[in-house]
């Protein structure tokens, strides 16, 4: 053990993919340690087991990383546990920050894990050490269920595999037919530091349900119709390059005279709002993340919200701001370069309408190849999709309220009635552009924005723009 680079290791798994299988032959294997399911939130290692290691489950919920110590102090070797989707959160953080941690990725097809699992619903028979007791059902296919447990699953194995990356760690995947592998199994000692070799693998644990899938179930037919129906390769999904994005706590807005919280999402409606908080009071100062924090804490019962504008519009409302106030220096001759586009001198307009239309069209395509990765070009707030500033903003605090330009008044007045605040007028949006939106618009403007915003559109169900 002196040449192993971990000090214990994690099995993520779910039920029923062979777990327990696997936990049988890595136990079988001298240096090696797995003690179960520690962190189930029904029992600790073992069905029915509410203490382990001298750490009952009212101190492992307390504190789990009491139980992470012990599993280590006490084994002799490398200690490991397993661990699914839905056992404790605070465990996953501890682990995956944790380099010494070895991180095994065990898998199996997704329909023979949801089939063998509402077997074992219907049967109450979890686990089988001996072919007699075998207990035989036909449960039914649920179609929807079935793609809600897969969702989840694939989430975790999503996030898992950010925090994977993002870490600069490495794990070591094995699906469900490889544990039948001896080879296999005896690579997964070599990754753990384990110099041992198995020469036999333990079937104590018995495999339940080794038919065919279509004769698992009562209703094979209702099942194959669910299954065809399954973007199983996510033909229909909307390709994502865009990079995350931070809260924008600086730019998020408060009046002295109530207790709202703007988070605008740049080149909306902000002036707008702005000039409507000013009406309770005076703005207050710029946020940062203690302000906000004390800010949220003298303020119960507040609310916070932000407002989604057209796409279209939201563009053109950015390239109106690049062309006053040149947001990106590295933009024009990139422009030149490579659009073959050349902008008017800062601060000028185009000399004609059809100039400056035809800048929108080149500006709605740079940002479609901005947001695909196709650039060298950073995304500033202005140029991103709504999509992505609000999941920026959930990481932080998630606005109570995602209110729509074209229903502002409406939406505002909700808000407000809910507060039981008088409203301020709501002053009209001030388009600073050199032409208005309504003087430019076209199917192709349309057909060029929804290349560049696709996400938002598939999001928040925009059509096509019309003058609010």
């Amino acid at each position: 053990m002196a040449d192993s680079p971990f000090k214990s290791f994690v099995v993520f798994a779910e039920m029923r993919t062979g777990s327990n299988f696997l936990e049988a032959n890595l136990n079988a294997i001298p240096g090696i340690r797995c003690h179960g399911e520690a962190f189930n939130p029904y029992f600790i290692g073992g069905e029915g087991q509410q203490e382990y290691l001298g750490v009952d489950i009212v101190t492992r919920n307390t504190d789990p990383g009491r139980l992470l110590a012990a599993m280590t102090e006490q084994t002799k070797g490398i200690a490991g546990f397993r661990y699914f989707h839905d056992h404790d959160p605070r465990v996953f953080d501890l682990v995956m920050d944790d380099p010494s941690c070895a991180k095994i990725v065990l898998t199996r097809n997704q329909l023979e894990s949801y089939i063998s699992w509402k077997i074992a619903m219907e049967s109450d028979q979890w686990w089988m050490a001996n072919t007699k007791h075998l207990k035989t059902v036909r449960p039914k296919f649920d179609g929807e269920e079935f793609v809600s447990r897969v969702e989840g699953l694939q989430g975790f194995q999503k996030k898992l595999l950010n925090r994977l990356q993002t870490s600069g760690q490495t794990a070591y995947y094995i699906d469900y037919e490889d544990i039948l592998d001896l080879e296999v199994l005896n690579g997964l000692a070599a990754f753990l530091g384990v110099k041992v070799q198995v020469k036999d693998l333990d079937f104590r644990f018995k495999k339940q349900n080794p038919e065919a899938l279509e004769n698992k179930v009562s209703n094979p037919v209702e099942m194959a119709k669910s299954l065809a129906k399954i973007d199983w390769f996510n033909l229909s999904h909307t390709p994502n390059f865009e990079p995350r994005r931070a809260p924008g706590v600086p730019q998020y807005m408060a009046s002295s005279g109530a207790p709202l919280l703007f988070l605008p999402i740049r080149s909306g409606p902000e002036s707008r709002i702005k000039k409507w908080l000013s009406g309770f009071g005076p703005m207050l100062p710029n946020f940062d993340r203690n302000s906000l924090r004390a800010w949220r804490a003298a303020h119960a019962g507040h609310r916070s919200f932000t407002v989604l504008r057209h796409p279209l519009a939201r563009a053109h409302t950015a390239y109106a701001e690049f062309l006053r106030k040149e947001l990106m220096p590295e933009l024009r001759p990139y422009l030149k370069r490579v659009h073959k586009f050349i902008l008017p001198p800062k601060g000028e307009g185009f000399e004609d309408l059809a100039e400056f239309r035809a800048g929108l069209l080149v500006f709605l395509d740079l940002i479609k190849h901005i947001a695909a990765g196709r650039t060298e070009l950073r995304t500033p707030a202005q140029f991103a999709s709504q999509f992505m500033t609000l999941q920026g903003f959930g990481q932080l605090q998630s606005p109570d309220h995602v209110l729509r330009e074209d229903q502002l008044e409406m939406g505002l007045a909700y808000i407000l009635r809910d507060l039981g605040l008088k409203a301020p007028d709501l002053p009209q949006d001030q388009d600073l552009a050199q032409h208005p939106l309504s003087a430019l618009y076209g199917p192709d403007l349309e057909e060029a924005a929804r290349a560049a915003y696709a996400r938002d559109y598939e999001a928040f169900g925009f059509g096509d723009w019309k003058p609010v």
